[in-house]
């Protein structure tokens, strides 16, 4: 949960930060920057998630080759996407921006953002990877320090970068690639300990194909998850460019910073979750299954509650701490108060999407959680902003979180039902 709460507050900060300093029309071009980081984002999951389970039991058998093998393999499968996803996005990024909703006010603003941010993305998502195998070999709190000083560097140097030497978005991308930076060095400074299992040479890294495809088959669950969320985020900027402009860009990017940090919390307990459903499962104590995942599914609806009742009770600031243009507060507050109706169901759907994940049934976590985006959200938010403009673009998130939870709820009951029958 830490780890997961420091990759959202990286976010966080930088919108803070930029909204203060850089004006209402960085903050609503720094939200076009979103769906590009997100889908880039999408390579560490798939390569992160996909050692967690496989260097676990390698590390139980005491194996440390294949735990080196497939640390090497996951990094040079991430290195090689990431470098082609930026390269790609780098050559394209006016046409990219334009088609994620970008006007000519905001473009100049997502274009100088992430001209600096896209190379170091290749630091965040290897970062990604060796902190998934640092915490997979038993270094938690190792894993959390490391999280935590890239954040500390970060929220430091931004408000130097912006305000100090008056350099606007630019300084708040710098000093996030420079956080990132410090945390690779950290990751680096932790290999090399004499503890530490892992031995990165270039012996290590001979290609082993059956190896790439476990990685990729444990993480994709996980990276479909996340790409259909980074395409959904570019139909909704579409929508909300048509119907509210680039103000109302600015207004999801703020309320996405909220509910990304209450998503991620609730990611951070399904992480914690699932190697030991994982492993109770394949044990058959089925009863510590159960157990597990109503432990899981309460604490992840105490963590949603808290998130529904602090975002709808406290809406004014949390929206003033990013911006003092009195119009995109407006549109802010009315859009949080609003998308955040259903947010004490994510918990029950979050858990359990994850939970068939954990039990071996991938195929209908992501189903489930495409039914969400494709099912749901995108034919929602055409009927609903026909009918009611803005305010139904709003209506469409908590309509397909209901929806969703609705879905997950039954199936994962009509399994039960199933599986007592037999």
């Amino acid at each position: 949960m830490m780890n997961m709460v420091g990759i959202a507050l990286y976010n966080i900060v930088d919108r803070i930060f930029i909204g203060q300093g850089a004006g209402s029309l960085a903050i609503c071009g720094l939200a076009l920057t979103l769906p590009c980081i997100s889908l880039l984002g999408t390579v560490g999951t798939l390569t992160g998630v996909g050692i967690i389970t496989r260097i676990s039991t390698a590390i139980s058998l005491n194996n440390k080759a294949l735990v080196n093998k497939i640390l090497a393999n996951a990094v040079f499968l991430n290195a090689l996407l990431s470098i082609g996803l930026i390269i790609y996005s780098l050559c394209n990024l006016e046409m990219i921006l334009l088609a994620f909703g970008g006007s000519r006010q905001t473009i100049p603003y997502a274009h100088s953002y992430l001209s600096i941010l896209l190379p170091a993305c290749l630091l965040s998502n290897l970062n990604f990877v060796f902190l998934s195998a640092i915490r997979a070999s038993g270094f938690f709190r190792r894993s959390i320090l490391i999280t935590l000083i890239g954040l500390v560097v970060n929220i430091i140097l931004t408000p130097i970068f912006i305000f100090g030497f008056q350099m606007g978005i630019e300084g708040a991308a710098i000093a996030t690639a420079i956080s990132m930076g410090i945390s690779s060095l950290f990751i680096g400074i932790h290999i090399v300990l004499k503890q530490n299992i892992f031995t990165l040479s270039f012996s290590n890294f001979e290609l082993h194909f059956p190896t790439l495809v476990n990685i990729v088959k444990i993480g994709m669950a996980a990276f479909i998850m996340n790409i259909t969320a980074g395409m959904v985020n570019i139909i909704m900027n579409r929508y909300l460019e048509n119907y509210g402009g680039d103000y109302a860009i600015g207004a999801y990017g703020i309320i996405s910073s909220y509910s990304i940090l209450i998503i991620m919390l609730l990611m951070g307990i399904c992480q914690g979750m699932q190697p030991l459903l994982h492993y109770n499962y394949i044990s058959g104590r089925f009863h510590l299954v159960d157990e597990t995942l109503k432990l899981a599914v309460r604490s992840a609806s105490l963590i949603a509650c808290v998130g529904f009742i602090v975002g709808e009770s406290c809406t004014p600031w949390l929206v003033k701490a990013f911006t003092s243009d009195i119009e995109l507060q407006k549109i802010s507050e009315q859009g949080l108060r609003l998308t955040f109706i259903a947010l004490p169901l994510m918990g029950v759907q979050i858990i359990i999407t994850s939970y068939f994940q954990s039990v071996r049934q991938a195929r209908k976590a992501i189903i489930l959680n495409i039914s969400r985006q494709f099912l749901f959200l995108i034919p929602a938010l055409g009927l609903f902003s026909r009918q009611w403009g803005l305010v139904g673009i709003w209506l469409a998130i908590p309509f397909a979180d209901f929806m969703a939870t609705l879905a997950t709820t039954t199936v994962f009951l009509l399994r039960k039902k199933g599986t007592r029958s037999k």
